[in-house]
């Protein structure tokens, strides 16, 4: 189990954005690894409405679950267990829940870890970088018949990382946005989608 306070700036970049910065990074094609996300919460999304996300992911056949927890504007409170592939697959079928730490916390909210369900899941292709004392990533996630493109920035420090993230939008022309974190954005397209 890991529990990790995740500082993290992201902003959504056009298709012809995000192949510039392969390009300029000289990322190749074998540098980027794909993920998926499977989401749940409640039928009352509990979860959303404490702004909190929970998450198995798979990378490969390593899966992990992840309870993300909003603690300031730029941070995130992440508790983490990893799981087997047999546990996760049970999971994602609601038969059972095998992420001890994870639920520990759940319980704490008064979440019934028996309410949970899967309601989607998200699939990204994912760079990592180490950049300027931190970690630099591009994403292509691919969810609901739509794909979207974003940099993120992971930083120690939030002012740090800040500035940081801000130099690098300006020095690649990119515009800032408020962007949504991928769970946000997938309930907007999943809303959407119901009409």
């Amino acid at each position: 189990m890991a529990q990790q306070l995740e500082i993290e700036f992201k902003n959504l970049i056009t298709k012809h954005q995000y192949e510039q910065l392969l390009q300029e990074f000289q990322i190749p094609r074998d540098a980027i690894h794909r993920q998926t996300n499977h989401y749940f919460d409640t039928p009352e999304n509990s979860l959303k409405s404490l702004k909190s996300g929970l998450r198995i992911r798979q990378i490969g056949s390593y899966f992990e679950c992840t309870l993300k927890e909003k603690s300031a504007e730029h941070a995130h409170l992440e508790t983490t267990d990893e799981i087997t592939a047999e546990q996760a697959e049970q999971m994602l079928q609601g038969k059972g829940f095998f992420a001890p730490e994870v639920a520990k916390r759940l319980d704490s909210h008064n979440i019934a870890i028996d309410k949970l369900a899967l309601f989607g899941s998200l699939t990204t292709d994912r760079v990592e970088i180490p950049y300027k004392e931190g970690l630099l990533v591009f994403d292509h996630s691919y969810y609901l018949q739509c794909d979207d493109y974003e940099v993120e920035y992971e930083s120690n420090d939030v002012k740090k990382g800040n500035i940081i993230f801000d130099e690098f939008l300006h020095q690649y022309g990119i515009e800032k946005q408020k962007t949504d974190k991928k769970i946000a954005r997938f309930m907007k397209a999943l809303q959407a989608k119901k009409g």
